[in-house]
């Protein structure tokens, strides 16, 4: 399975923030903003990533993550030209996905809790060996300001709704979603809505008609936020600082994941943090080349 981080927009949720940046390297704490929507795909056993940029943005891209080497993982990069709705992303990433199945993840979409690396792999499990998709679904609040996802006692998606009056669940989907090798072939027939965006919704109905569509449900504990607003942002900086101060442990280490997955060796890993060495974050993964 392969993975792709949508990290495009415009990001004028985030303004005047990111009138000079892409919001997806913005600071989310101690790390860029990107380092946890690479991580999730990481911890799903992903290491060959595409990472789709505005054009003005792709070099910053670049230089921050390189060709994937210094985590263990190989970096391709797109450029989507104007903002086209997230099943653009398929359809870019055709060649790319080839014959492969696909995860896609929104560069602004953090996730963490207790059995998050499990979900993910029953995710990919479930595609590579049944074809269809797998999305997910979050307990929220309020669900008519999402999109809803409803499901029967095995898990199996009956309906999605955007933004309903009368939601059918408290569940909506997040911006993380798996698919079979179909899925560009499928974004290709969707038609623009009136916003002009080629959504993705369309696509997992396709999914959903052809009755191949599970959801992984997230539990109570389980973190999710949109980090696209000036609110989300600083809840997410602090949530990661709370927890990391608490529990002694890296959220988002892209090199930790890496190295655990058995992608870096101990002198990979310490090549690639030589310059961190002042930072806590360096310091922390310099313990576990010690530890081992």
């Amino acid at each position: 399975m392969k993975g792709i981080v949508l990290a495009g927009g415009s990001g004028t949720r985030l303004y005047p923030l990111t009138k000079a940046t892409s919001k997806q390297l913005m600071p989310l704490y101690d790390k860029p903003m990107i380092y946890y929507s690479l991580s999730t795909l990481m911890l799903a056993g992903i290491n060959d990533i595409l990472i789709i940029t505005t054009p003005q943005d792709n070099d910053n891209f670049k230089k921050l993550l390189g060709d994937g080497s210094d985590f263990g993982v190989n970096f391709t990069y797109a450029i989507q030209e104007h903002p086209k709705g997230l099943a653009d992303a398929f359809i870019i990433g055709e060649d790319f996905i080839g014959e492969d199945s696909v995860a896609l993840i929104l560069g602004d979409n953090f996730f963490y809790g207790q059995h998050f690396s499990e979900q993910l792999k029953n995710a990919r499990k479930y595609v590579e060996e049944n074809g269809g998709g797998s999305i997910f679904g979050t307990l929220v609040n309020d669900p008519t300001a999402y999109g809803v996802v409803e499901f029967d006692a095995n898990n199996k998606v009956i309906s999605i709704e955007e933004k309903p009056a009368q939601p059918k669940s408290n569940y909506a989907v997040p911006g993380l979603y798996f698919f079979d090798k179909t899925v560009a072939s499928k974004a290709k027939t969707v038609k623009p809505s009136e916003r002009g965006e080629i959504e993705i919704t369309s696509v997992i109905e396709q999914y959903l008609d052809e009755g191949k569509l599970q959801v992984e449900l997230f539990g109570r504990g389980m973190a999710w936020l949109d980090t696209g607003t000036h609110d989300n942002l600083l809840k997410a900086a602090n949530f990661v600082n709370t927890e990391q101060d608490s529990q002694g442990l890296l959220i988002g280490s892209l090199e930790e994941i890496a190295y655990i997955n058995g992608w870096l060796s101990k002198d990979e890993l310490a090549s690639s943090i030589k310059d961190l060495q002042k930072t806590k974050y360096g310091q922390y993964l310099q313990k576990l080349i010690d530890e081992k």
